[in-house]
């Protein structure tokens, strides 16, 4: 029987950025955007704030672009403040190199197993979904999953008992499936 995990988020993940002022490296950011139109051109950032000092920064998500090319409804949910369009704009890789910056995931998802009745199994097949693309190591996901240590884990794959199509080592952000053999 095949065991479905989800990898999802808890919280926008923190931003990975020099602060100016005191030289933390990291940004939190609630959802906020400024919006500044000029005639017919419009400018979009989103606020961040330093984790440390509290000095705000701007992340550019559209710059000097025509108001008519932007759909109504993402101008709505700009002027809205949504807190789930921020993660989504996050999450765009382009946005991310416009702005010189990083994302940082460390307490920012959860593994939801959907309970612990397959630890008993001889044979576990799973099935590995993100929610977003959170880059995590797969040997944490299973060790975590399967109520196993790190070590173990790497144990069972050089011993072939855990096998998947995908490479487990170093990390991941996309779907994969693994089979554990005890």
């Amino acid at each position: 029987m095949l065991e479905n995990w989800v990898v999802e988020p808890v919280r926008i993940p923190l931003i990975r950025r020099r602060c100016h002022v005191c030289a933390s490296d990291t940004f939190r950011t609630s959802g906020k955007f400024r919006v500044n139109a000029n005639h017919k051109l419009i400018d979009v950032w989103l606020l961040a704030l330093c984790t440390s000092c509290g000095e705000t920064t701007k992340l550019t998500i559209m710059e000097r672009m025509n108001v008519r090319s932007v759909r109504p409804e993402l101008l709505d949910r700009l002027h809205d403040n949504d807190p789930s369009l921020a993660a989504e704009l996050l999450q765009d890789p382009a946005v991310r190199r416009r702005n010189h910056v990083s994302l940082d995931w460390d307490d920012a998802w959860r593994l939801d197993t959907g309970g612990s009745d397959h630890l008993d199994r001889e044979v576990i097949d799973v099935s590995v979904r993100f929610a977003a693309r959170i880059p995590v190591r797969p040997v944490r996901l299973i060790a975590e999953g399967c109520g196993l240590s790190r070590s173990e884990v790497e144990k069972l794959i050089t011993d072939g008992k855990l096998v998947s199509a995908v490479r487990l080592s170093g990390k991941l952000s996309g779907d994969f499936t693994f089979t554990l053999k005890r």
